[in-house]
C-alpha cells in the first residue's frame, strides 16, 4: 500500500523513511504543493516491471477468454500478428 508523504516531511524523517521501505516494504508517494512529484519504494518493485519488448510474449500468454470475450480474444491476437515490429535493441532499456 503506498502513503502519500510532503516533501517536507521526507527531508526531515529521510533516513527512518529509507528504513520503513527497507525492512517493512513500505512505498511513499511524495507530494509537493499538493501535487505528486515522485515514489520511493522497494528496489524489487522496479525488477518486477516488464519491459516494452516483453509485450509480444506476455500478450501471446495470455490465459484463453471465455466464449463471451471472442472478440476481444481476436484484436488482441490480431495486434499480436500484425503490430509494428519493435527494434531488437532500444535505447530506453
Amino acid at each position: 500500500m503506498e502513503k502519500i508523504i510532503k516533501a517536507t516531511e521526507v527531508v526531515r524523517s529521510f533516513s527512518e523513511i529509507l528504513n520503513r521501505v527497507k525492512f517493512q516494504g513500505n512505498r511513499y508517494i511524495i507530494i509537493r504543493g499538493g501535487k505528486p512529484v515522485a515514489s520511493i519504494g522497494p528496489i524489487e518493485y522496479l525488477q518486477k516491471q516488464h519491459k516494452l519488448r516483453e509485450l509480444k510474449t506476455i500478450l501471446e500468454n495470455i490465459p484463453r477468454l471465455g466464449e463471451e470475450a471472442a472478440a476481444f480474444e481476436a484484436d488482441m491476437r490480431n495486434i499480436i500478428k500484425h503490430g509494428p515490429s519493435l527494434p531488437k535493441e532500444m535505447p530506453w532499456d
